[in-house]
């Protein structure tokens, strides 16, 4: 019997000789991937050692590496301040209502299309619903604000019309929420569909035929048949999300912001950009970025491991 050190290294040895082969066999689809990984190490990775400022008191003048050190004293200004609470369930309350509100709207657009018979109307509905996605987030926001104007609005018209009284949506923070929700299912469901529907096509048609022969019907077979093929990418596709549950859209929500709406409004990256960008407090907004960042890794963690110990299905 081998030492098991020696059993070990030999796998390594393996390993290193299967993947010398496949990188010569298949050379050009892995010089596809450099242009990737320098744009990952360039954005991405690089600047990854500037988060040192949330544990200093940056000053440019002295750089990254000569500002003075002050451990966790941002992090605990950020926990102790008075609107911290606000800002933290603002920005819960904000992305656990994308999640639960939005996530489901491609799954089930996908599952309608995929059902359609009529090839010509099929096309209709996927341009109809894929086109706002393509619309900038400063045209849709603008386009919200003169859908929900007061007494000009299109919505307020028909209030009115109806005999009830004009609201200023814009300025309510009971309305915000709803509205944020709504206009990113508007805008992002059909896109978001693309990939069920490609998860779709890979579906094998005699699983349908053997269906039929069984007596099952459409809904059955949808049931039995379609949903379970698609229910893989709807895991991954989930715990993507989770792993960026707290980033919730910075723009959108900072073009829909008003002085009327900030108790709702108020969201961890809109902070971040007013105290690190406006008031130049850079450690302090980055610590609190940095305390983000660390929700979403956590929470990417804690999905993964769910779902591999549940359904098996998981990003690694």
């Amino acid at each position: 019997m081998q030492h098991p050190n020696l059993q070990s290294r030999t796998r390594t040895q393996r390993w290193l000789y299967s993947w010398k082969r496949s990188l010569i066999k298949y050379w050009d689809l892995y010089l596809l991937i450099v242009p990737v990984l320098i744009w990952l190490a360039i954005f991405k990775y690089g600047p990854m050692y500037g988060t040192i400022i949330a544990f200093e008191n940056y000053s440019p003048s002295r750089g990254v590496f000569g500002s003075k050190w002050v451990g966790f004293k941002h992090f605990e200004r950020f926990f102790n301040a008075y609107n911290f609470k606000d800002i933290l369930l603002n920005t819960i309350k904000l992305s656990l209502l994308q999640l639960v509100c939005a996530f489901p709207m491609p799954i089930l657009l996908a599952l309608v299309l995929n059902e359609l018979n009529n090839k010509r109307y099929k096309k209709l509905v996927q341009t109809v619903t894929y086109s706002p996605f393509f619309l900038s987030t400063v045209v849709m926001v603008g386009l919200i604000d003169a859908f929900l104007y007061p007494n000009t609005g299109l919505l307020n018209v028909l209030v009115t019309k109806l005999g009830g009284q004009s609201i200023n949506y814009m300025a309510k923070d009971e309305y915000f929420r709803p509205i944020f929700i709504i206009s990113h299912i508007w805008k992002g469901t059909g896109w978001a569909s693309i990939i069920y529907m490609s998860a779709l096509t890979s579906v094998d048609p005699q699983l349908y035929e053997a269906a039929r022969i069984d007596g099952a019907n459409r809904l059955q077979a949808l049931v039995h048949v379609t949903i379970p093929a698609i229910i893989p990418t709807a895991i991954i596709m989930l715990i993507r999300d989770c792993g960026s549950i707290m980033d919730v859209g910075f723009e959108k929500v900072y073009l829909m912001q008003n002085d009327l709406n900030m108790g709702a409004s108020e969201v961890i990256s809109t902070y971040v950009y007013k105290v690190g960008m406006v008031n130049s407090q850079y450690s302090y907004s980055t610590a609190v970025n940095l305390f983000n960042s660390m929700i979403n890794l956590a929470m990417l963690l804690l999905v993964n491991k769910i779902s591999r110990t549940v359904s098996e299905t998981s990003l690694w």
